[in-house]
């Protein structure tokens, strides 16, 4: 308990930097900071006097930019992108949604005409504004951005089955409460018995039994529900 009680005081204390430190924690020369601060790529900085003091968000905003960059987008691009998600995300997220990190997944670069095309029409204003605030969907200059090439391909393949986009999208922001539910449960788990560090290598251990218990609870409410009736066969219309 005591333990536990150190760690959590130390991980409430923030830590701060100066701009050279900053920089040299992200790799960087002193003037592209500036630079990208002047281009509003950064919050702005905590003032002391005349001392700028930047801390461990101002980082990883600073990483997620050199990621974002590496991947070829523009830095026009990267400003609309963090202010799509600044919106209602925390930028250290910003990596995690668009597949760095330890993520799995592969983002989509989308025009918009070829978005319309997955989803048969039904890119509403309102299915957009539900896509953009769960995430899946990020402006990119002309283009968009969808964080998540699996997800992307099972949308559009139940919209294609004829389920509507917007009961998908309700359906997947339901998805993702009970998935940071399971996330919290199984890092806990991890954390609390083997410490932080064994979190990230035994994800798939986790993804295992997430699958499985899925496939078993799909197969048991299979079996209460019985066979499904038939459906009526189509009359040719005349």
């Amino acid at each position: 308990m005591e333990t536990r009680g150190t760690w959590e005081a130390e991980a409430a204390v923030k830590r701060e930097y100066r701009t050279q430190e900053l920089a040299e924690a992200a790799g960087i020369p002193v003037r592209t900071l500036r630079f990208y601060r002047e281009r509003k790529l950064l919050p702005p900085p905590r003032r002391e006097g005349r001392i700028a003091w930047y801390d461990d968000q101002h980082l990883a905003r600073l990483r997620t930019i050199a990621a974002l960059l590496e991947r070829g987008h523009t830095l026009g691009g990267i400003a609309e992108l963090t202010a799509a998600f600044e919106k209602g995300r925390d930028v250290g997220q910003l990596g995690e949604l668009l597949g760095m990190g330890w993520s799995d997944e592969t983002p989509v670069r989308l025009t918009p005409e070829a978005l319309a095309d997955h989803f048969e029409g039904e890119v509403t204003p309102e299915n957009l504004a539900a896509a953009l605030d769960l995430g899946y969907l990020a402006p990119d200059g002309e283009e968009i951005v969808h964080v998540s090439r699996r997800l992307l391909d099972v949308s559009s393949a139940l919209v294609r089955e004829g389920v509507p986009l917007a009961a998908v999208l309700e359906t997947g922001r339901r998805v993702r409460e009970h998935a940071d539910a399971l996330a919290a449960l199984f890092t806990e788990l991890i954390s609390g018995h083997l410490g932080e560090e064994a979190v990230t290598r035994l994800r798939p251990l986790a993804k295992s039994v997430v699958e499985a218990e899925l496939t078993s609870a799909m197969e048991r409410l299979h079996q209460r529900r019985g066979p499904a009736a038939p459906r009526p066969p189509q009359t040719p219309s005349s």
